[in-house]
Order: structure tokens, then sequence, then C-alpha cells
């Protein structure tokens, strides 16, 4: 649950923080004194995008702070595996920069928007003005039904084989593809093969032809400079071979006389020999080369072959081509595979199908089972909300396909009045009878979708009177077993709070400020009775204000029993 909200530099916001009930805290205020705001600061670190028109100031950065008590929910794999600290008193931050970069954290640890969301969401559930299309959602509509029939372990056990049916299926129709395609694909991979058996590539063959054809090219020169090379160190009267026998033997006379011309002697006889051998080396080479043009010819040929496969694979080197050859005769056996891949894959998706139908039907059955149940409970709680003619009605169709959530399609159908037919929600429900509605779905499921906060905003609207204080009784006792959170313009729910938060604005010299305070016992009556007629509130208006919080400790024995499941 959230134990505290910390926002600084936030829309009209300088800096406030607020410290939340584990029950019920209400926030309460005139209209443009910036209770949406709140909203919008709580989103912010519930995973909603940020923008950098919302600074306060615009060379600030704002950073906004929500502590949540974590403690009695399982999180630790959630942090194993997000490779963040787990601390059961968590810090989620959010910091926006003038630029409009956002950074995101928990526990001092970055994460990015999904990350957040996917915490959050196990945490809080945020029910804004307006935002009741919820309730329009086949997806929530489904969700609420599971909930409460306790489909948690068949729906896992569905969804999983569903996971393993579709890829299946997904790999089934690649293959069917590439099957229709591979006699096309065939002739052309033969084709390919054609020619690289046709070049008969060996590896390293490039270099070693490149290398002989620039030596053949240079034939002339080669043949010149080293036959004159080894003219000058071995075969010239004063060869540079002949200089250094005689200072050889110069040395030799001398090497006895001690270590050091010993050494030197030792080396000019080794470097003698060395240039020696490379003299000889040079005729050698020399010797050797001749100018041969049908080699050269030949050579040409058996290069033009390699450089225009390269250059129809788009690569640069013998190796290469080698390794595309490899891949297309791979490819090439791959085809006579795909017709036992096809006939196999088909038949497990038979068997996949009969074992979905039989997971779906047991989802379907026990959704069946919870539905009368459940709109009875609706109907008797919109009774107390003076809709004492309005029903509810879930309507389950079998499809013949599979979907995520089994193979029913569900419809949650709404008669607001006596005698009127039930049509889709979206398409009869007034505002003030689907925020009833909302909240009293909201109310039964909230214990079967474990929710530990549940943030309500102008859940009342349209709604005043009796209704209004009935509702505000459902939400006292949904706060006996979740956190709930209630931004609200109606007296009569503002009286049922456990902490009672006034929302106002101060003028400062250059801007207006947003302020929140906890009311105290005395502060609260006023506020309530404001509520009621006007500011300031009248003498009968005190009084009944009074009255109203007076019924915050009333018996909710019926209500308890409505909610339960």
């Amino acid at each position: 649950m959230i134990q505290r909200l910390s926002i600084r530099n936030y829309a009209i916001i300088e800096h406030l923080e607020m410290d939340f009930s584990n029950k019920l805290t209400i926030i309460t205020g005139e209209t443009g004194a910036g209770k949406s705001i709140l909203l919008g600061a709580l989103g912010m670190i519930l995973g909603n995008r940020a923008d950098a028109k919302v600074l306060y100031r615009q060379n600030e950065k704002c950073i906004i702070e929500g502590y949540f008590n974590i403690a009695k929910y399982d999180l630790k794999s959630f942090f194993e595996t997000h490779e963040i600290d787990y601390e059961t008193e968590s810090v989620v931050r959010r910091e926006l920069t003038p630029a409009g970069k956002s950074r995101t954290f928990i526990n001092d640890t970055p994460v990015n928007l999904n990350t957040l969301r996917q915490f959050t969401g196990a945490l809080v559930d945020l029910h804004q003005q307006f935002d009741t299309l919820d309730m329009h959602e086949v997806s929530f509509q489904i969700r609420m039904v599971d909930a409460l029939a306790d489909n948690k372990k068949s729906l896992w056990e569905y969804q999983h084989l569903y996971k393993k049916f579709q890829e299946n299926k997904r790999q089934l129709a690649q293959i069917v593809k590439k099957s229709e395609n591979s006699a096309r694909e065939m002739d052309f991979i033969n084709f390919q093969l054609i020619e690289f058996d046709k070049a008969e590539l060996l590896e390293g063959e490039q270099e070693r032809l490149e290398t002989e054809m620039t030596q053949l090219n240079h034939s002339e020169t080669i043949k010149r400079t080293l036959g004159a090379a080894f003219q000058a160190l071995n075969e010239v009267e004063n060869s540079l071979v002949g200089q250094l026998q005689t200072v050889l033997h110069g040395l030799a006379s001398v090497k006895k006389y001690g270590n050091a011309i010993a050494e030197l002697h030792q080396r000019l006889e080794g470097l003698t020999y060395e240039i020696q051998d490379v003299g000889d080396e040079c005729e050698t080479i020399a010797e050797s080369t001749e100018y041969d043009a049908e080699r050269i010819a030949e050579m040409q040929a058996r290069l033009d072959i390699i450089y225009r496969l390269q250059k129809k694979h788009h690569v640069h080197s013998v190796e290469q081509l080698l390794e595309i050859e490899q891949a297309l005769r791979q490819q090439l056996t791959s085809f006579s595979d795909l017709k036992d891949e096809i006939i196999l894959l088909e038949a497990i998706l038979v068997e996949q199908a009969k074992d979905l139908k039989l997971k779906a039907s047991e989802l379907s059955q026990r959704r069946q089972a919870t539905i009368p149940t459940f709109e009875q409970k609706i109907h008797n709680m919109l009774h107390q909300l003076s809709m004492e003619h309005a029903r509810l009605k879930i309507q389950l169709i079998e499809n013949q396909d599979f979907t995520t959530t089994g193979s029913d399609h569900i419809e949650f159908l709404f008669s607001a009045n006596k005698g009127s037919r039930f049509q889709p929600i979206r398409e009869v429900a007034s505002g003030g009878e689907l925020s009833r509605l909302t909240l009293c779905t909201k109310s039964l499921v909230a214990a079967a979708i474990p929710l530990p906060t549940l943030i309500f905003d102008e859940i009342d609207s349209g709604v005043s009177g009796d209704v209004a204080l009935k509702m505000g009784t459902i939400l006292q006792v949904l706060a006996t077993e979740h956190q709930v959170v209630a931004i609200t313009h109606s007296p009569q729910v503002a009286a049922k709070a456990d902490a009672h938060y006034f929302v106002y604005k101060k003028n400062l010299p250059e801007r207006t400020v947003t302020h929140v305070r906890l009311l105290t016992k005395e502060e609260r009556i006023r506020a309530v009775a404001t509520m009621l007629s006007q500011n300031p509130p009248t003498p009968a208006a005190m009084q009944n204000a009074k009255e109203l919080l007076g019924f915050k400790k009333v018996d909710s024995k019926i209500v308890l029993q409505e909610l339960s499941f």
C-alpha cells in the first residue's frame, strides 16, 4: 500500500507531502484547487508518461516520490528478476528535467516505464473520473468473472497450452508457406550450386593466385633486380661477402686477445653466412623466374571465376563463398524434411486443440456457475444505491475459435429501468449509473483480484443524498480489507474518511500554489458543512455535518454481507 506521496515542482505544486491512511483516505477541495493535479502526480509514479509542460519552475526538475509498504505482498521474485534491491518499504521516484527527459527509479535503481507499471500495477488500481471505460472492455469483464470463479489456476494452465498451440500454428504456417515456395527456391539453389561445383573453390586459392600473378607480371624486373643483388653480394670482385671475409680474417688474428673481440668475430661470422645465403636465394629466385603468358592467362581466367562469384554474392573472399555454398547445400537438404514436419505439426495441433477445448470448457463451466450469484449481488447493491430496477446480465457465448481466455465471448448487458430491455453497458448506462455499477463490481471483485490500494476519483459523480451516503458506506467497508483513496465532492462520502485531506490554493505575489493539509476533527466538521451548504457554512449545515460524521461508526453488516463472495 502507498504510505506517502512527495511532490516537488509539479504543475501548480511547489512542494507538498501526503501521508495516507491504511484504510479510507478522502481528498476534498474546491473545483480547480488541484485535486486532479494530485492524481496526475500519482499517475506519474504509476507509470504514466511525463511532459515538461507540467514543471512548476521551468528551470528546475520535477521530482515525485511514492513510498510503498510491500511487506505483505509476494514481490521478492519481481525484485530478483529485475535486479533491484528488495525493501519492505520501497520508494518509487520519477524525475523530469526541464529538457523533457524522464528518469524512473525503484529503490534508487533505474528502471524503464514498463517495469514501473508492472510493479505499481500489482499495488494500485487507479480509477479516475470518466475512467469507467474499463467496464466496457471485454478483457476487464472476463477478468472479473474469472476472479470470482477462482479460475486462476485453470486459466494459467489453459494459457500455457494456448501459447504452445499458437506457436505451433505460426510454425506450421511458416513451413507450409516455405514448402509452397520450395520448388522455385530449389531450382534457384540448384542453379547456384552448379556454379559452385564448376568453380571447385579451394580455401586460400585466391591469395595464392593473386601473389603468383603479381610475380609473373613483374618477372623481368624481379629477375634483373635479384640477379644484380646476387652479383653485388657474392660474385663481383669487391662483393659484400668478400669484404666481410677480409674483415673477418683480420678479427680472427686478434680474437684471442679479448672476449669482446672474440664475440665481435662470432657475430660478424654469422652475419657473413646470412648475407651469403641471401645472395644464393636471390640467385635461385632469379633463375626460376620466367615470364609465362600461358600461365598468366590460366590464372586470370581462374581469378575471373572467383571475382564473378564474389560480386554476385556480395562477398570479398573465397572463404566467404565456401560458407555460402555450405549454407545452400544445407538449405537444399532442409526442403526434403518439410513434408514430414508438416505432418508431425498437424498431428500435434489436433491433440492440442482437443486439450484446449477441454480446458476452455472447464473455464466456461466455472464462469457459468459464478455468474448468477454475481448478478444477484450486483442487483442487491444497486438496490441499496437507489437503482431498484437496475439489472446486470452477463452473457457467455461459446466461440469456435480459441482466444487467450478460452472459447467464451462475454458481454455485460445492463437494464436501468423496469421493463427496459438489456443492452451493452456502453449504450445505456448514464454517468451516475455507470459510477454506481463500477463501484459495485469493483467492490465485489476487489478481494478476488488482490490489489492493496484502490483509488477512486469522483466515483460518486452524478449521485447525492442517501445514494452518496451508501456509496460512502461501501467505500468504508471496502477499506476494511484494502487501502482506499477517494477524491470526492460528496459530503456523505467525505464523512466516512479515516483520514480527510483538504486541497486548497494559496495566492502568492507572483502565482497561485496548491497546498494540502490533513484536517482535524473540528476542521472536518466545517469542511463537510461547507460541502453541504456554502462557505461559511450555516449553523444547520454544521449540525448536519456533525450528524454525518457521527454515522461513520455505523454497523455495516449488510454491506459486508453483500461484499462477500
